[in-house]
């Protein structure tokens, strides 16, 4: 690992996507993911790379489109309603097999809303906010390291799988400031090649790269490839935290910002004899659903905590086929639960077990 520093969430996921070898950086600015546009138009051009402000969202996510088929690494980040206007163009990017990064810092809606942190963006980046049978691969955060850590781990799965990939997080981790680790920048020269970037054809056969494909049968055709891609990638990457499980018979459920409240408060409730665990999704999607599949009997219920009026949830009760009941505890519209809230619910769910 390189130094460590103090620095903002939203700081330690452009800094670390720069020694990840990120070089375009396109964005229109938006709170709460402010900072890390002006860090990029900071720092981008230092290293020889290329920051350009949009005019808008929906300018950026195509010029992202641009570079990423020339086949450099790229990156763009927005706030929740600035992700709505990218969806066509992430749309496109997936037809097209092109890898690039997209943030969401997400803030309270619907509509414009307000900047306050929230989460209520799952379903948009987890069902492919976007039309047409699509997936990106998204990473949750929980932490200012993982912010970094997952930035750099964005670009690789980016060009693993020809796929965006979008990390979501929530307005406190971007605006919170922690130690951070960063990366070692990496060697761009030992980057896997990419022949079907649009590079010149000076040497070879020129290169294609397409929003959609030329016949209807061309296009079943690549979306029996997007089909294989997706079944992989929810067999191998699917990654997950857990706490506390191994005698847990109520499992909490959350992610994010969220996922650091609710262990503090099983912590507290372990402390009191209540046998709670705790499980944090790290890749949305894909969901780990292993994760549930490999508990104990002893696992009577569940409580999904989430900023939200309730979208993990329905991941949840499908990882576990309506085996056992899911309870949840969230509001949307920015609010931020304590972790006495979380306490309360937990031992409200403990005393009442057993009951009709």
């Amino acid at each position: 690992m390189g130094e460590r520093v103090l620095l903002s969430g939203n700081e330690a996921l452009a800094e670390a996507a720069i020694r990840a070898g990120c070089q375009y950086f396109y964005g229109y600015p938006i709170t709460p993911q402010g900072e890390l546009l002006e860090y990029m138009a900071r720092r981008l051009p230092e290293v020889g790379g290329v920051f350009l402000q949009s005019e808008s969202e929906i300018s950026a996510i195509n010029m992202v489109y641009g570079s990423a088929a020339a086949g450099q690494r790229t990156m763009t980040a927005s706030s929740s309603p600035g992700i709505s206007l990218m969806q066509e163009g992430i749309s496109f990017l997936v037809a097209a097999s092109l890898p690039c990064v997209i943030v969401n810092v997400m803030r309270s809606g619907p509509g414009l809303g307000r900047v306050r942190p929230s989460q209520a963006d799952y379903m948009q980046a987890t069902k492919g906010g976007g039309h047409g049978d699509y997936h990106v691969i998204v990473l949750a955060p929980a932490s200012v390291q993982e912010m970094a850590d997952l930035a750099v781990e964005a670009f690789t799965l980016a060009d693993k799988y020809r796929s965006p990939v979008m990390i979501l997080c929530d307005g406190i981790l971007g605006q919170m400031m922690e130690g951070v680790d960063l990366p070692e920048p990496t060697d761009l020269s030992d980057l896997p090649p990419k022949p079907w970037a649009t590079t010149g054809a000076e040497n070879r056969q020129r290169n294609l790269v397409l929003a959609s494909p030329l016949t209807d049968e061309e296009l079943i055709a690549l979306n029996e490839e997007l089909k294989d891609k997706y079944e992989s990638i929810q067999t191998r990457e699917a990654r997950w935290e857990a706490q506390s499980l191994d005698d847990a018979e109520l499992v909490i459920v959350a992610f994010g910002s969220c996922a650091r409240i609710a262990a503090d408060a099983v912590l507290k409730v372990r402390k009191e004899g209540i046998k709670a665990g705790l499980i944090r999704p790290i890749t949305l999607w894909p969901f780990p659903n292993e994760a549930f599949h490999t508990l104990g009997e002893q696992v009577k219920s569940f409580l999904v905590a989430e900023m939200n009026n309730g979208q993990m949830i329905e991941d949840v009760r499908l990882a576990l086929c309506g085996d056992r009941p899911v309870h949840h505890f969230g509001k949307g519209g920015g609010w931020v639960p304590s972790t006495a809230d979380i306490y309360d619910e937990i031992t409200g769910i403990w005393r009442r077990r057993g009951s009709p």
